[in-house]
């Protein structure tokens, strides 16, 4: 992708006047206050913004192979995904939180040098879920546990500070298979 281009979608998603992404409603109740960081003794779940980008993507480039499949199965994701496009794609997420019709978050290490992986909390249809919960770690931190941490802290968070009644986590309480069939 030229340059030029990458930045100027850059710019028009962060809010060149009369520039409109989505006309979605907020994902959340307008009195309700969206978290903006959570943190434990492992690490922090933060606003994922473009400033994190060379990081972010050191983190997806690590894990391609874990990555495949994260986000339902033939979803090839980040396989050929270039600095630019990650730029893009963290200029929009920072734009969906802003407009409050998605969240997306980085959890990075304590001290902030790592991006140890990301969470997405985005609207749904299906079923009678009110929202799709879809997180990742790094490849190397697997190993450390850290999915699992990742998912019982993200999991306690939205029931005890988040508004949905029922939160979908397809890929882990229910199968890719049966969140597809899903009307």
């Amino acid at each position: 992708m030229n340059k030029r281009i990458a930045i100027l979608a850059l710019m028009l998603m962060l809010g060149f006047p009369g520039v409109s992404l989505s006309q979605r409603n907020s994902l959340v109740p307008a009195e309700f206050d969206v978290p903006i960081v959570l943190e434990n003794q492992y690490f922090r779940i933060r606003v994922l913004t473009i400033n994190d980008v060379i990081k972010d993507y050191d983190a997806v480039m690590s894990s391609v192979d874990h990555l495949q499949g994260v986000f339902g199965p033939g979803i090839t994701w980040p396989i050929g995904l270039t600095l630019e496009e990650d730029l893009i794609d963290l200029g929009w997420h920072q734009k969906e939180f802003q407009r409050r019709t998605s969240f997306a978050y980085t959890v990075v290490s304590l001290d902030e040098e790592r991006i140890i992986g990301c969470l997405y909390i985005n609207p749904t249809m299906k079923g009678n879920y009110d929202s799709d919960i879809t997180m990742w770690v790094r490849e190397d931190v697997v190993v450390d546990g850290y999915d699992a941490l990742l998912f019982d802290t993200v999991k306690n968070w939205i029931e005890g500070d988040w508004p949905f009644e029922k939160p979908a986590y397809p890929g882990r309480e229910i199968s890719w298979a049966d969140w597809e069939l899903l009307e």
